[in-house]
């Protein structure tokens, strides 16, 4: 197979997959806007907090970074790992991609087919319009989202349980399995679908585990207000194989930047159809009220007034805040009047110190 690939998109996703797929021998032209970022990259100057990184970007030969949107083009596949924050809405927001077929249109139509690959997640049936706009440009669209967690993107893309491919046509779902098991470490299924079936399987996929959660944490809950052993009751649940218990434990509510905005997208595009979300809404809706009730079972077993919580990002490894319910957690229990220490990283200190300032004491690992 051809082994020349584009990534438009160096971020911290995007870099990872440039990163494992030229170590698994391919030729990769990678496209950002922010030319000392890109000097970063070539002259492997990059600073990273994400695991293994700087490593593979040390020994890399063959990603050369640019600009140039052109020198893309060069490649007959293109994978584009842009962002797509959410907006208050809650729907995804798709300007970067935009921007991106804007410069393509104006570029020109290509003389070859290109298959142009979108790897972040975008509302349902959204993939499918760029292909209308794109199709007279000779490019072929297709969907591959990832389903990575922050602080072990490298392993998480080299032993994935699913590759999920919403391709343009048969050419195109061969083309991105090929690379993909030129890629990955394990043997994960395939699945090949239309792009907003797949659209629809990427958010549905982290709405069911954010449901999970919810339940389990309802579980949990109920049984501290017996005072008898969630661990059990749990364990128990999850060795039923329709269950299995991953994710089935209580603890902290879901958070971060992928599991709630998905959840909400889901019932966003849901209502746009008429379709009543309640699952999604209750899933979402119970993470909120789990956090009273962990406070509440926290006070009655805690007889400290001074708390050290180790940790308040959304996840361990992880510099990320956004929507830390360990975060919540700390801030409602200094608001009731007990000494919060934080311990963490540097990055993540910095942030809650500009939000929350002095509501918490901090010590640094």
């Amino acid at each position: 197979m051809n082994k020349k690939i584009s990534v438009i998109g160096l971020g911290k996703l995007g870099l990872c997959f440039a990163l494992n797929l030229e170590k698994k021998g391919f030729q990769i032209t990678g496209i950002d806007i922010d030319e000392n970022y890109i000097n970063s990259i070539n002259y492997k100057t990059l600073k990273s907090l994400e695991k293994d990184v700087e490593l593979l970007l040390s020994r890399c030969e063959n990603l050369y970074a640019s600009n140039n949107l052109e020198l893309a083009l060069e490649n007959d596949i293109i994978f584009v790992v842009v962002a797509t924050p959410s907006l208050p809405n809650g729907k995804y927001n798709h300007e970067q991609i935009d921007i991106l077929v804007s410069k393509l249109k104006k570029i020109g139509k290509q003389q070859k087919r290109k298959d142009l690959v979108i790897c972040c997640t975008t509302m349902p049936t959204y993939c499918d319009k760029i292909q209308e706009e794109l199709d007279s440009y000779n490019y072929k669209i297709s969907y591959n989202p990832e389903f990575i967690a922050q602080g072990s993107i490298i392993k998480d893309q080299l032993y994935p349980d699913m590759v999920l491919i919403g391709q343009a046509d048969e050419i195109s779902g061969n083309l991105i399995e090929n690379v993909y098991k030129n890629l990955v470490e394990n043997q994960p299924v395939f699945c090949k679908m239309s792009r907003t079936e797949a659209e629809i399987t990427k958010i549905s996929i982290n709405c069911f585990v954010t449901t999970k959660i919810s339940f389990a944490n309802m579980i949990g809950d109920i049984c501290n207000k017996l005072e008898i052993s969630h661990f059990n009751v749990l364990n128990a649940i999850g060795c039923d194989s329709r269950i299995n218990n991953k994710y089935l434990k209580w603890g902290y509510g879901f958070g971060g930047p992928c599991f709630p905005r998905d959840n909400r997208a889901l019932g966003i595009f849901a209502e746009e159809i008429n379709i009543d979300p309640l699952i999604p809404k209750a899933s979402d809706q119970y993470n909120n009220i789990h956090l009273n009730y962990q406070i509440e079972d926290f006070i009655r077993k805690n007889e400290k007034q001074t708390i050290e919580i180790d940790g308040v990002s959304y996840k361990k490894d992880s510099i990320i805040i956004e929507e830390s319910q360990q975060l919540k957690f700390a801030v409602e229990l200094a608001k009731k009047g007990l000494k919060i220490v934080i311990k963490d990283k540097i990055e993540v200190i910095t942030q809650v110190k500009k939000i929350y300032g002095d509501l918490f004491e901090y010590t640094s690992n």
